[in-house]
């Protein structure tokens, strides 16, 4: 191997009457490094973005959801079902919660919300939401404190942005009116509770801070006149990736009255939509690398064709024709091994600028953050590498196919 590399080295440092054909060669180069540079970039952010998403969804969401089948309007024992669901492998909590569309209505507007009635002792067992919510203490003023609020009124818990839509902070109040009304000599009339705004929660997510009001859970099932039941269990597991594997372990200890769904086919839809994307951009910008490969074609033929008395020469000395073969692909993939080390080490410096000083930043209310994320991963890196290597090499075949097969009696004779 030690003669192709030589041979191969001296045809790469081009004369100046061949300072066209280098110049091919570096462009060339600058092609599969620019090609990786965009690959890496793209790819790396298309992954931060689905480990951002995935943080956020599980940061506001339970693993597994258990609820009621059949015709039952909800969980009735919910204890004695928390215990059942505790026992089976691989769940470390499990808290009940109720769920259902409301109105809140304040001074300055109104907005649909999805309200949840939850324990929050038992709620912390799922997810950590002290952390996110403002200001420190306000999942323990839920419940009514005479010492705090002497009217005796509830407490909610909204997020971020629908305290900002209508214009609330701690302290206000506001009406909460269900859809489910009662019935009055006029008909239905809705039902209505005032409670007070005890703090504003920020999971990240502008999807779930603009639709979500967090209350207490007895005070929900008076509100909405449900009883001591509850609308399902929320359940935090151990690996979130067995967690359908989970929730039938759960449906089955449970009996056939209960069904139950995890997070990953409850977002479906989001992750498969990511994973497309992700797989369309490699293939769209690894068009930039194919280009480049048909430079490194254009160099080797050019190569090939200013080379042919000296590889006549060379086959005449004894070099067989997988020697000439092996000095023109090694010609090809010493551009392209360098060209791609070129886009991995300026893809990794972007990333990481990126990652570190985060001065790009997006509408929260357009996109799912509101900060470019950026999270590299050794497979990708590897994948990308791997596929730029590849494609070069194949750039290589031909032109290095045809030197090998070249006559040195015709040449030699014919000059």
């Amino acid at each position: 191997m030690a003669f192709e590399l030589f041979i191969g080295g001296r045809y790469l440092r081009a004369k100046r009457r061949e300072a066209f054909a280098s110049l091919i060669t570096v462009l060339s180069l600058c092609g599969v490094g620019l090609g990786v540079t965009a690959l890496i970039v793209v790819i790396a952010v298309m992954t931060g973005a689905e480990a951002h998403i995935k943080e956020r969804i599980l940061g506001s969401t339970p693993h597994v959801i258990v609820m009621p089948g059949g015709m039952a309007q909800g969980m009735g024992e919910y204890m004695e079902a928390r215990k059942e669901i505790l026992q089976v492998p691989g769940v470390l909590g499990a808290a009940p919660f109720i769920q259902s569309q409301a109105m809140i209505r304040s001074r300055r507007g109104a907005s649909g919300a999805l309200l949840r009635g939850v324990n929050p002792a038992l709620s912390n067992e799922i997810f950590d939401l002290k952390d996110k919510v403002e200001p420190p203490g306000a999942w323990d003023r839920l419940v009514p404190d005479e010492a705090s609020n002497p009217e005796g009124r509830p407490g909610i818990i909204l997020g971020k942005e629908m305290a900002s839509n209508l214009n609330v902070i701690p302290g206000d109040v506001i009406s909460i009116i269900s859809p489910s009304g009662t019935l009055s000599p006029v008909g239905m009339m809705p039902t209505m509770q005032r409670l007070e705004v005890v703090g504003v929660f920020s999971g990240g997510m502008y999807e779930y801070d603009s639709t979500l009001a967090w209350m207490d859970m007895k005070q929900a099932q008076k509100f909405l006149r449900m009883g001591d039941t509850v609308s399902g269990m929320e359940v935090r597991v151990k690996d979130i990736y067995k967690a359908d594997r989970i929730a039938s372990e759960i449906t089955g200890a449970l009996g056939p009255m209960f069904w139950a769904t995890d997070w990953m086919r409850m977002n479906k839809n989001l992750f498969e939509a990511l994973k497309m994307e992700k797989r369309a951009m490699f293939v769209i910008l690894i068009l930039i690398v194919l280009v480049a490969a048909f430079n490194i074609s254009t160099t080797l033929i050019m190569m090939v064709t200013e080379k042919r008395k000296d590889i006549a020469i060379l086959k005449a000395m004894g070099a067989t024709k997988r020697s000439i073969l092996k000095i023109f692909v090694l010609n090809g993939m010493f551009i392209g091994i360098v060209g791609t080390a070129l886009g991995i080490s300026i893809g990794t410096l972007l990333c990481t600028i990126l990652e570190k000083y985060q001065f790009i930043k997006l509408d929260g209310s357009v996109y799912l953050f509101d900060r470019l994320p950026v999270k590299m991963e050794m497979f990708d890196v590897l994948v990308i590498s791997g596929a730029a290597l590849l494609i070069c090499l194949l750039a290589t075949l031909y032109p290095a196919w045809r030197a090998s097969r070249l006559d040195p009696v015709e040449i030699i004779r014919y000059g």
